[in-house]
């Protein structure tokens, strides 16, 4: 696909309103969206294909990287400067278009509506591949690089203020993270308004990540996430696993840390079959062990959301 006639921006700040107000929609785990995709295929589905059936915005913005780091050894994390009527929901993707890379990318956003309304950018963080656009990122990309961005996605948390409360179970398996943590930023952003408000605009339950890496230093944004948990200590909780790594790990990360892959009993303490709503991102293998668990621990398949990336 041709990347379309991009349009002069620049790496600014925008001010526009807050999309906070609006519906909890996702893709629920049913018969044809619970489907294992086979992971045996010689050619990789390309994003446009495997999210075809996927809802998506009409519009096509221009945008310019204005930041780049390095989140891990493998995952560069872009900030990108956006078109004033860029919008998007905490959990959702952008097709990714490149000048001169044929392939469009998908990369789930990283950083919540708020910073948005705030900065007029949005972040993505992106792993190493030899896929055209992921290998563009990490080799070509830099500080001024034009690109183009549709927003789309099925996967998101968008509460209504004095909505019903629920308590979210987020677990996240590799990059699988980057919705989750805009989901928990969000979180963080509308009860921050609540406090700023002097009521509860939001009514915002408990909020539990799980959160899996081979390794601690595969573990991303694990500072950001421990320090919302610090800030909101009787909404915010996690739990980090390391299921490849046998030496020591940094002292104050013990408490949040354990050895091996997310168990039944984790699970089982913060699942309430009438109030948690669970969303899941990572590896097939790992959405599908992880929806059968809580299943059998009584939690109705229509609050188990998922996005599949591999």
């Amino acid at each position: 696909m041709s990347v379309p006639c991009f349009l002069s921006s620049a790496a600014r700040s925008f001010s526009r309103p807050c999309p906070v107000a609006g519906l909890l929609y996702c893709r629920l785990l049913g018969p044809s969206s619970g489907t294992r995709r086979s992971m045996s295929s010689k050619r990789q589905m390309d994003h446009l294909e495997r999210t075809a059936k996927d809802s998506r915005q009409n519009a096509l913005y221009p945008a310019q990287v204005c930041g780049i780091v390095n989140e891990s050894e493998t995952v560069k994390r872009l900030r990108i400067a956006v078109h004033p009527d860029f919008s998007f929901k905490a959990g959702q993707w952008v097709d990714f278009f490149i000048p001169g890379v044929e392939k469009v990318g998908g990369f789930s956003m990283c950083s919540s509506p708020g910073l948005l309304q705030r900065e007029g950018v949005v972040e993505l963080a992106v792993k190493y591949s030899k896929h055209p656009p992921a290998h563009w990122i990490h080799t070509a990309c830099s500080v001024g690089s034009q690109v183009a961005m549709r927003v789309g996605g099925d996967f998101f948390f968008d509460p209504l203020p004095a909505g019903s409360a629920v308590d979210l179970l987020l677990v996240a398996g590799g990059v699988g993270i980057n919705p989750l943590y805009s989901i928990l930023l969000h979180t963080a952003d509308l009860l921050h308004l609540n406090q700023a408000s002097g009521g509860r605009d939001y009514n915002i339950g408990s909020a539990h990540l799980c959160y899996s890496a081979k390794t601690m230093q595969e573990l991303l944004f694990k500072s950001s996430i421990i320090e919302a948990c610090r800030d909101f200590p009787d909404k915010f909780s996690c739990d980090f696993h390391i299921t490849q790594q046998s030496t020591d790990v940094d002292p104050h990360l013990q408490s949040f840390l354990s050895r091996g892959r997310i168990t039944e009993e984790e699970l089982q303490a913060h699942v309430d079959p009438q109030r948690t709503l669970c969303f899941l991102c990572g590896p097939p293998p790992m959405i599908e062990a992880i929806s059968k668990t809580l299943m059998d621990l009584g939690l109705p398949k229509e609050r188990i959301l998922f996005e599949k990336w591999w």
